[in-house]
């Protein structure tokens, strides 16, 4: 059963306060070097805000990242590509490899950060049920590669085989997924809120799939990407087809916090 908006909000909610959260990211480090050196020393690639001068060590080697820590055995770190990524503790830093399409860097998150400011919450527009929509679920033939540019400025180049069509105060408008999975089709867009009432790189928006050629697209759970939290994040930005030309008044507004 679908989570009702209240619980979704919870859910967000909790997501963003826990340890985990995106606000808990102190460091992201590209890894440019086969051995890239991890600690609180000036000479390491990996910068740790405290710790020992010298943790250990990541090596890439055929594909793969490896943990090698100062004085213990190596052992091969999953990335984020494919699912949980693994994990390197130390007190209440850890720091996990993210892949980028071959290119690796190690994310560092201190799990304490709230104690020291704990998460105040999001502001939403009112639930509005004129900004649930069911939009017609159409095939692109042929399909169409974008060039999609993240926050760093880098393109990921991503074939899009559907779009989803509707039409608002009587304008026909396009929304291209970024995504499409066997759970969730995932939407980035802007629109005339953006950089206002809203994060200004635009906003994040999960749906069911598509059934019977039509999917439900629910604004009011549109949300904020990582980005909106943290420098440390690497979103994807809405390609100019999927700006919107009128303000969407729903969902997550602007974060007042600071990163």
């Amino acid at each position: 059963m679908k989570a009702t908006l209240e619980e979704w909000r919870q859910a967000r909610h909790a997501e963003l306060a826990g340890a985990d959260s995106w606000l808990g990211l102190v460091g992201l480090f590209w890894l440019e070097n086969a051995v890239s050196k991890v600690g609180s020393g000036d000479d390491c690639s990996v910068r740790l805000p405290s710790g020992p001068q010298h943790l250990g060590d990541l090596v890439q080697r055929d594909g793969s990242v490896f943990w090698q820590p100062a004085g213990g055995e190596a052992r091969a770190l999953a990335t984020d590509r494919d699912g949980q990524p693994s994990t390197v503790d130390h007190e209440n830093l850890s720091f996990f490899i993210v892949d980028r399409d071959g290119r690796f860097a190690a994310r560092v998150r201190d799990r304490a950060w709230a104690t020291r400011q704990p998460f105040a919450g999001i502001e939403y527009f009112p639930e509005d049920p004129a900004w649930v929509v069911d939009a017609e679920w159409l095939p692109l033939l042929p399909p169409v590669t974008m060039e999609v540019p993240n926050v760093t400025g880098e393109l990921k180049p991503v074939t899009v085989a559907f779009k989803a069509a509707f039409t608002v105060d009587g304008q026909k408008v396009e929304l291209l997924p970024m995504a499409v999975g066997e759970r969730e089709v995932f939407f980035v867009f802007r629109d005339r809120t953006s950089g206002r009432e809203t994060y200004g790189a635009g906003r994040f928006l999960k749906a069911r799939p598509a059934v019977d050629g039509s999917i439900r697209l629910d604004f009011n759970r549109a949300f904020n990407p990582p980005c909106a939290f943290t420098p440390f994040a690497t979103c994807p930005l809405p390609p100019p087809e999927n700006w919107l030309p009128f303000a969407v008044p729903a969902g997550e507004r602007r974060w007042q916090g600071t990163h």
